[in-house]
């Protein structure tokens, strides 16, 4: 499959930029994270009102580990089937941007809008663990986003800023908060619209984050943590599940096929999703 994303953004983008930035402006914005064109069907069929990708759900469906290890072309592909299936905004997880050059940032951006989505993540850290960029360059690469959406004929691209401090434990435990309070002043001002901070789960801490924040707070939530009420109440804007919806359903495959190979039962299979109704959720 090829992407076309040398011309300027479509009128269909415009609109669902803005609808997403309404979205986002609105509500708390609840995004269950999709990893192909089918998991994104199932997802607005339950009734999402826009979609975001996981890398790590794309590249297990690539028979790839999480971590950047996808290239921007396997990634822009995975993106393009979900834009061409759904008709809601996509918000596309770019990693790094593959490559760590502000010019491989923009070079990324510009695809993703030549592929239709309308938002990106995208992360501080420079591999799984970390080390992350420092801050000069990091604002540096979002910066070259902000631009490379408007050089593409879409200035209202989402740029979601993720970093990586709580996730992979950089630095004292002391000093994270106030870390990520730094780095969010600075994304803020290279042009990001919103702050991602995956692994920082405590309500406390994300009350002052969402109190002291120039951009509206992205949280990722997980099993057995706090709700998207309290989660709410502490301020957070925006709510998304990484890979767990693709654990999910990795999980259920594997127990519905183990239970076939021991007992020669398909009790698992009870629950499923018939075929008529997966069948119509996609064009002939």
């Amino acid at each position: 499959m090829s992407v076309d994303n040398s011309s300027s953004a479509s009128p269909s983008s415009e609109r669902k930029a803005d609808l997403f930035r309404k979205l986002s402006a609105d509500s708390v914005l609840i995004l269950p994270n999709a990893w192909d064109a089918a998991s994104a069907a199932v997802i607005a069929a339950a009734g999402a009102t826009a979609i975001a990708t996981t890398s790590g759900g794309v590249s297990w469906s690539l028979g790839r580990g999480d971590g950047q290890h996808l290239t921007r072309d396997e990634m822009l592909q995975a993106a393009q089937r979900i834009v061409n299936t759904v008709d809601l905004p996509v918000t596309v997880d770019i990693e790094g941007g593959y490559g760590p050059a502000p010019e491989d940032v923009a070079d990324t951006v510009r695809a993703v809008a030549g592929a239709g989505a309308v938002g990106v993540n995208l992360e501080d850290s420079q591999a799984v663990g970390g080390p992350l960029f420092d801050l000069a360059d990091q604002t540096a690469r979002l910066h070259a986003a902000r631009e490379a959406a408007a050089a593409a004929g879409l200035p209202g691209l989402f740029v979601n800023a993720r970093t990586d401090v709580f996730l992979f434990a950089i630095g004292p435990s002391a000093g994270r908060l106030d870390e990520v309070l730094k780095r969010t002043a600075a994304y803020a001002e290279a042009g990001a619209d919103g702050i991602f901070v995956p692994g920082l789960l405590d309500l406390d801490a994300l009350a002052t984050l969402c109190a002291e924040s120039p951009l509206p707070v992205n949280a990722m939530a997980v099993a057995g943590g706090p709700t998207i009420a309290e989660l709410t109440q502490a301020g957070v804007r925006r709510i998304s599940l990484g890979t767990a919806l693709a654990q999910t359903a990795y999980t259920a495959a594997r127990q519905a096929a183990a239970e076939l190979l021991t007992t020669g039962t398909y009790d698992s299979l009870t629950d499923s999703l018939d075929f008529s109704t997966l069948n119509t959720l996609f064009h002939p």
